[in-house]
């Protein structure tokens, strides 16, 4: 586990191979609630068998997937629905991801109970922006 949208599957052959989640971005490692939800993530997954659907590659060239488990739990869903993850709506087309995404919000389950959550691609542009200006 790399953190909350990012696992290792296990393949046969003893292969591993690195799957960024489709649909939902988690806080990054060192930003408030990044533990959570990779512990989350964690705890869906960790020894379970999966099917997963490579789907793309992403920006970095890591394999973009969906990963089902548990008789077709989504598990970027799953996440959202428990509010360790935002939908990732700049690069997902699933409208329903967005309703589990409200309804964690309004119950302020995870990192909602936070009132200044900060979205991970807030916080990456910020640290961006503040290593530029250490430069300067």
């Amino acid at each position: 586990m790399k953190d909350g949208d990012t696992v290792v599957a296990l393949l046969s052959g003893n292969k591993q191979e690195t799957l960024r989640l489709a649909d939902v971005d988690c806080p990054e490692n060192g930003q408030a609630f990044g533990k959570n939800a990779k512990q989350f993530t964690s705890s869906q997954v960790f020894g379970k068998t999966v099917i997963f659907y490579r789907i793309g590659k992403d920006r970095y060239r890591r394999t973009l997937a969906k990963i089902f488990y548990d008789d077709e739990k989504y598990l970027s869903a799953e996440i959202i629905k428990a509010g360790f993850g935002w939908w990732y709506f700049q690069n997902s087309r699933n409208i329903k991801l967005k309703e589990f995404e409200t309804f964690a919000k309004e119950e302020e389950l995870g990192l909602w109970s936070d009132k200044n959550a900060i979205a991970p691609w807030d916080f990456r542009k910020a640290k961006r922006n503040k290593q530029r200006k250490e430069i300067l």
